[in-house]
Parts: structure tokens; sequence; C-alpha cells
């Protein structure tokens, strides 16, 4: 049976009005696979800069609490209680003050609170990563911040989920054994966090109908906080003598151009290819016009060189690009 949630429920997922708007009109989803997979794919596709800087400043510190916003539920809260409950249970006066010097350092250098699927990690080892990612650039924390805010979603969806199939059940369920089987329920998806991304990854790739182009992208622009709009893209496949372009060789002539666009407002390009169920396996180049949208920066350009193969063609290829005028990062989003 399908499960539907209204915003309210999903912003507790999520602390993104975009992401719990997009995750509602996707609603009704039939599995916690399938709420898993669209989360993803709105997570990482469609909230922009100011969506993720929002969803990070709805998380507490470890060992703080905060309130519901104004008109909405105080599930969140309760959650990231319950999530810090190994961190809260292993932590002294000393190492809590600590922490909490640490995440003033690391606010005052990235501009936003350390984020951190704590469930079952200990005060010790939520140190300890914070100090090693304290050392990250900027650009590159921010991605990694974004990964660890779609794992506490995944986890969320999954206690999200087990209350609502127990609060439908037709089964006689006292209120103690309703939370002792979610409990137990949201403590195995917990422990499996990445088993939950391969199945959804899995499922994605099975879809028989696209509804967006398989090779999509979209430029954040790091240095203003915002969506890089009116940045030329071009998307590529390799067409040449031999089998993959080789580093250090010419590739006159190599290159087949699929499609042009430049960003919107949101920072997502256009369509740059067709909409098929199936892409042709092979090398992709996808490129930015960096000098053009930043005239004074270090790059002229920037390319991004992929292989989709054989076992992937129904998959989705999401090739965002976290951008300042002297650094860039990219990642394959789903």
């Amino acid at each position: 049976m399908a499960l539907a949630f209204d915003e309210k429920d999903l912003f507790a997922c999520c602390g993104s009005t975009r992401f719990a708007a997009e995750m509602a009109k996707a609603s009704p989803f039939p599995s916690l696979e399938a709420a898993v997979s669209a989360a993803r794919d709105v997570w990482f596709d469609r909230v922009d800069v100011s969506g993720w800087l929002e969803a990070f400043s709805a998380h507490p510190q470890i060992g703080e609490t905060k309130p519901a916003a104004p008109g909405k539920s105080d599930t969140s809260a309760q959650w990231s209680k319950g999530e810090q409950s190994t961190a809260l249970s292993t932590a002294t006066g000393s190492s809590l003050q600590e922490l909490s010097d640490w995440n003033v350092q690391y606010k005052q250098k990235f501009g936003f609170i350390f984020i951190i699927c704590a469930s079952g990690r200990t005060s010790p080892e939520i140190l300890a990563e914070l100090k090693k990612r304290y050392s990250n650039r900027p650009i590159e924390e921010f991605q990694i911040a974004a990964e660890e805010q779609m794992k506490i979603i995944e986890l969320r969806l999954a206690k999200l989920f087990s209350a609502k199939e127990h609060m439908t059940s037709t089964g006689d369920q006292g209120p103690g054994g309703l939370a002792k089987k979610v409990e137990d329920r949201v403590s195995i998806i917990g422990g499996h966090l990445t088993a939950v991304s391969e199945v959804s990854s899995k499922n994605t790739s099975q879809s028989t109908t696209r509804t967006r182009p398989p090779i999509t992208t979209h430029v954040l622009d790091i240095s203003q906080g915002c969506p890089a709009s009116g940045m030329e893209v071009c998307l590529e496949m390799w067409r040449g003598n031999k089998p993959r372009p080789l580093f250090g060789e010419a590739e006159v002539g190599g290159w087949i151009l699929q499609g042009v666009s430049s960003t919107d407002k949101d920072g997502r390009s256009g369509q740059l290819m067709d909409i098929v169920n199936e892409i042709n396996p092979g090398i992709y180049r996808i490129s930015f016009n960096t000098s053009k949208y930043c005239p004074g920066g270090f790059f002229p350009y920037v390319s991004i060189i992929f292989e989709i193969r054989e076992t992937q063609k129904r998959e989705h290829f999401h090739v965002p690009l976290l951008f300042s005028p002297f650094s860039f990062t990219t990642y394959r989003g789903s």
C-alpha cells in the first residue's frame, strides 16, 4: 500500500521547505526505497544552495536542543535527540565543551553548523571527525555536509515509514508494542544506510520511463553562496578512432556535440540531450564556460569527463559543479 505524507511530515526529515514541498508533490510512495530514491533526486537535483543552508541550520549542535519552527512539528527535535543519544551517553562535561568550542570554530570558517549523521556515533568519534573535516576547503566541506544530510534524510524517512505503516495497520498494537517495533526497524535500517542507497540506485536504474534526460547538471557558486545563473554548458560524447581519449594525446575531432544550454536562475542547465530510457554507453564530457561567467577567475573553462558503462545505461547521471573563481569540485549525484 502506498503511503502519503504532507509537507509537515517531510519537513521533519529535512529542514528545507523546498525539499518538503517537492517530496509532498511526489507522495504517495509505494515503498521506503521509492521514497529514498525520490529524496535523493530532490535533495541533489532540485534543492538549491539556500535550501541546503536552510536544512543545515535546522539541526542542533551535539548536546543542544532546537525548538520547532512556528507552525511546525517538534518531531525533528525529538529525532535529533534520539540520534544524538549515543554521543550524549558517551560524553563528559569536558568533551561537550570541546565539541562546543570546535563547533564555533567550524561555523566561523565555513558559515554553517557542523553536519554529521550522528546516529550510533560516540562523542569521541564525532569530535575526531569534526577536527578532521575542519582542515577541508570550504567547497569540499559543503559537499560532505550535503552528503551527511542525505544520510540523515534516509534515516528519518525510515522512521516516518515505520510509524505510518504501524498507524495504518489493522493489527492490535499497544503503545509500548508500537514504539518497540518502530525502534527495532529503525535500528536495523539505521545500520544499513549504504544498503538502502544501493537498493535505491538499483530501483532507479530499473525504471521504465524517464521524466528527465539521463545526464543533468547544475552549478553552485560557492563564493557567493548562490546558484550560478547564465553559465554556458555543453555536453559531448567521445567518438574518436580510439576506444577512449588518452591523457596527453590530441583529441581533435574525437568529441561529438550532444547539446548546449545555459544555467537558469537556480543554476540548472536546460535539456542537454533527449529524454531516452536507455543512454548510449560510452565516454562523455560536460564543459562549463567559467571564464565568461567569471572573467577574473583562474579557469578559462572546466571540463568533467566520465564513463557510462553498459550496465548503467538506464541510470541517471547528475554531475553538479561547485564553483568559485579559484577552485572547483564535482561529484556524481543520483
